[in-house]
């Protein structure tokens, strides 16, 4: 007869079994990417070089794709000191070869270079070995037919076009700065990791549907910024994270926390980051990026005298979240009130002096005593309390004194208010696509985070922590169904053993 620690040990072993299935099959598990910084971290650059950045950012927009606006912007991610792109590893193909993509709330698609582009860069001033998909190396790679789904729905919408010849699905995405890309739609495996819990690591994939780029031009094609792809965050169904949550493998929801001083970096999950203070505002309908409605801007606690109509969503104006400019834009007649109520409540302990056209003030003491906190407003009642480093930039010394200036830059009516990496930065940020609505809290990104996930069958309970570590082996996530934790209940009990699951 079996000992009573022989028949534990085999009921924890189905216990685990169950418990695997549940999380992999049954549910949806938060995807986790490790953020990187593309470029060094004590690269310095003048004010200019990142205003020319984000206007070249602003100026690749793309020309009727997937809700056909034109020059309405989402970017991607940048530190204002240190030009940094964000950019994550994605596995793709069997066997499994791994790229550099940057992240793009701005576009949909996922794209990588392929082997057969002749004209793409083969060598990246990243400090990265530029790879290139080959579908006929993958076992498990098939071309997109003009009669797939998704092809015939992106044709409607010209993101994508056909061939009656080859029967291939195809696409030509054509940047408002002179470059594009052209190439063909794959269908393959893409590997990524599910946490489990205690250093409990699945190896998951997905057969998801992305590019194959067989021609750059313009800024795609420079060396100094060259990557293998970009890997679009937005809306529309031929996102990763869209495509993922109709297979039902992750919640249609992804959070981003970047770290802005230091190393930089961070984490991107595909799942919901929870925390207490997160407050939530509702996304603007039936755009294709991530427009909220801002309302007004208070500077130490008084409204400023703006319209709010110059904030309204329009095909020309309104208020982009874009974790990939580099500084904030305000249109003009929310810039200028802005600047003269800091002036005004600073000129007392700094001395305001303009430097290559920006209001910036010589500071001999920390600007936290100084300067004075600025609320951005939005519907629902969801405020963004701005610290002084989250809307002043640190350009170097004047004279024995700290100079600062101004990081939110001036737009010409009518215009988009851009929210970029300056007040982005060392926030948890969830886009809540499913409930349609972005949220926001103040986070120390160098530490972990809670995360969760629900599905429409299970609900899974708080799941542990992900840590800062670049290795996604020390990140913990624990989700368990309670009808698994019932289950595992009633079999122990039955079993003679009596085993709390918290």
């Amino acid at each position: 007869m079996p000992s009573s620690i022989s028949i534990l040990a085999l009921i924890l072993a189905f216990a685990a079994i169950l418990l695997t299935a549940a999380v992999v099959h049954c549910g949806s598990p938060a995807s986790l990417l490790t953020l990187e910084r593309a470029f060094p971290v004590n690269q310095r650059v003048e004010l200019e070089v990142l205003r020319a950045r984000d206007q070249a950012r602003h100026g690749r927009l793309l020309r009727g794709v997937v809700g056909g606006v034109v020059d309405f912007t989402v970017y991607g991610t940048s530190d204002p000191y240190l030009v940094g792109l964000y950019f994550t590893k994605v596995k793709l193909g069997s066997p499994p070869r791994e790229f550099n993509v940057q992240i793009d709330t701005g576009s949909d698609i996922l794209w990588v270079t392929c082997n057969s582009c002749n004209d793409c860069p083969r060598t990246s001033g990243l400090g990265i070995e530029l790879s290139f998909f080959d579908p006929s190396s993958s076992s498990t790679a098939s071309l997109v037919s003009c009669s797939h789904p998704i092809c015939t729905s992106l044709v409607q919408t010209t993101a994508a076009e056909c061939s009656p010849q080859s029967n291939q699905c195809s696409y030509s995405f054509h940047y408002g700065d002179g470059s594009g890309t052209t190439g063909y739609y794959v269908s393959d495996m893409l590997y990524f990791d599910t946490v489990l819990g205690d250093s409990l690591i699945a190896n998951s994939s997905a057969s998801i549907v992305f590019g194959c780029s067989t021609y750059q031009s313009g800024d795609l094609t420079k060396v100094d910024k060259a990557i293998d792809g970009i890997f679009g965050f937005g809306q529309q169904d031929l996102s990763v994270v869209s495509q993922l949550s109709s297979l039902g493998i992750t919640p249609k929801v992804f959070s981003h926390c970047l770290k802005g001083e230091g190393d930089g970096g961070g984490k991107l999950v595909l799942g919901e980051i929870l925390e207490p203070n997160i407050i939530y505002s509702p996304l603007v309908p039936s755009q294709s990026h991530y427009n909220l409605n801002l309302q007004s801007i208070s500077v130490n606690g008084q409204l400023l005298p703006i319209d709010p109509a110059v904030f309204a969503t329009s095909n020309n104006q309104g208020t982009i979240v874009d974790s990939g400019t580099t500084l904030t834009y305000l249109v003009e007649t929310a810039y200028d009130p802005f600047v003269s109520a800091i002036t005004a409540t600073v000129s007392s302990s700094t001395t305001p002096v303009l430097s290559k056209g920006n209001q910036c003030y010589l500071v001999s003491t920390s600007v936290d005593e100084i300067f004075p906190p600025v609320s951005l407003n939005f519907a629902g009642g969801a405020s963004m309390v701005l610290k002084p480093g989250e809307y002043l930039m640190h350009l170097g010394f004047s004279d024995g004194a700290a100079m600062w200036c101004i990081g939110f830059q001036k737009v010409a009516e009518p215009g988009i208010t851009i929210l970029g990496d300056l007040v982005l930065k060392d926030k948890i940020f969830v886009y809540d696509l499913a409930h349609q609505r972005i949220g926001w809290a103040n986070y120390d990104c160098s530490l972990s985070v809670n995360v969760s996930v629900t599905s429409g069958k299970d609900e899974f309970i708080n799941s542990g922590q992900l840590s800062m570590s670049s290795s996604s082996q020390n990140m913990l996530f624990e989700p368990i169904p309670r009808s698994i934790k019932a289950l595992l209940i009633h079999i122990l009990v039955f079993s003679g053993f009596l085993f709390f699951v918290t």
